[in-house]
């Protein structure tokens, strides 16, 4: 009997030393000091205009932008004209006032930030270009094949034309806003295990807005100077739904050094992909320290000349049902009704082309 105990206590022992060898792997994380990041652009529509600070944080998985709060923001222009932009709560994002400072065309403006520490910095004087209007925007249906299925995903493209001006060196960016009326402000969840959920009315007339956030679709006149610029694609509007599709289609003239930037970013997006792919690098924007011109700044501060348009996509008679993700579901007898809150996600303001 004492072999085999012998034997237990052996492989035991054993069992015990490989397991004590084994450490959790902590990659190091790369620390940098924190630097600023500017977002924001004045246009030659009525504002408020925003700008957003934030900082970079340490390189790592668990890694923020932090917010740059408790700073003062001063945006002018080449003819005296200044305000001081107001923080917004949590902080971080700065504002002009409702019927403050707005953009002219043919006015160069300069963004000027002290921080709560004492550093300044400033953008380059931009000039405010007016953007040629959009002469035509339309969709067209196309049913684009499913990756690895035989099915199709029903959609429709959208594009633009428009008149480019006779001088040379206009650049452009394109956004786009879609406003959808929804019946539900809010949503309870009943049970976290099944998922299972219901949904609270609005008070009001309410709205849903989409946005696209993350654009970076940018054009030049290098090769269309002076003529017409056809079918410039937008986005591709989703079969989500029966419902008539509002679509807020922005053209912006921009600059030379915004467009370049942009540009960059679009590159530095699209090289993270691979093994060999080329290393993403630093895109410098037309921001710099003046306390200290050695540090880098990122982002970009534009003044930016927009032309909208709206659109309607009838989505009535596309084949086959529409892909809803997920139902709204009220109560019957319904529940006290939910307010519809003014955010950059939802809006009580009814679009200005909306038409029920």
């Amino acid at each position: 009997m004492k072999a085999p105990i012998r034997l237990w206590v052996v492989a035991w022992a054993v069992l015990a030393l490989v397991f004590s060898c084994i450490r959790e792997y902590q990659p190091a994380s790369v620390s940098t000091s924190p630097k600023l990041i500017v977002e924001g652009q004045v246009t030659d529509q009525p504002g408020p205009y925003t700008v957003r600070l934030t900082r970079t944080a340490d390189y790592s998985i668990r890694s923020i932008n932090l917010l740059e709060e408790g700073a003062t923001v001063i945006l002018a222009d080449d003819a005296g004209n200044r305000e001081t932009l107001l923080e917004q709560a949590p902080g971080g994002t700065y504002r002009t006032r409702p019927g403050g400072l707005q953009g002219v065309a043919g006015r160069r403006y300069t963004l000027t930030i002290t921080t709560r520490a004492g550093k300044q910095y400033q953008s380059s004087a931009e000039l405010l270009t007016a953007a040629p209007p959009i002469t035509r925007a339309y969709a067209e249906y196309r049913a684009e094949p499913l990756a690895l299925t035989r099915s199709e995903v029903s959609g429709w493209d959208v594009y633009i034309d428009t008149k480019d001006p006779e001088t040379p060196g206009n650049f452009y960016r394109y956004e786009w806003t879609n406003y959808q009326d929804t019946a539900s402000c809010a949503t309870i969840i009943d049970d976290v295990r099944t998922g299972a959920y219901h949904d609270l009315r609005c008070c009001t007339p309410c709205w849903e807005i989409n946005r696209c956030y993350n654009c970076l679709n940018v054009n030049s006149d290098v090769n269309i100077n002076g003529k017409t610029l056809s079918r410039q694609f937008i986005m591709r509007v989703p079969y989500t739904s029966r419902k008539t599709y509002y679509l807020e289609i922005e053209q912006q003239a921009i600059s030379k050094g915004a467009y370049d930037f942009w540009k960059r970013v679009r590159q530095l997006t699209q090289n993270v992909g691979g093994l060999f792919d080329a290393a993403p690098a630093v895109s410098d924007g037309n921001l710099r320290c003046i306390s200290d011109p050695a540090e880098p700044v990122f982002g970009y501060f534009s003044a930016t000349g927009v032309t909208v348009v709206p659109l309607l996509v009838n989505r009535r008679n596309a084949p086959g049902p529409p892909d809803v993700s997920r139902p709204a579901i009220f109560r019957v007898p319904p529940d006290p009704c939910a307010v519809c809150e003014n955010t950059i996600y939802r809006t009580p303001n009814r679009p200005r082309w909306w038409v029920d």
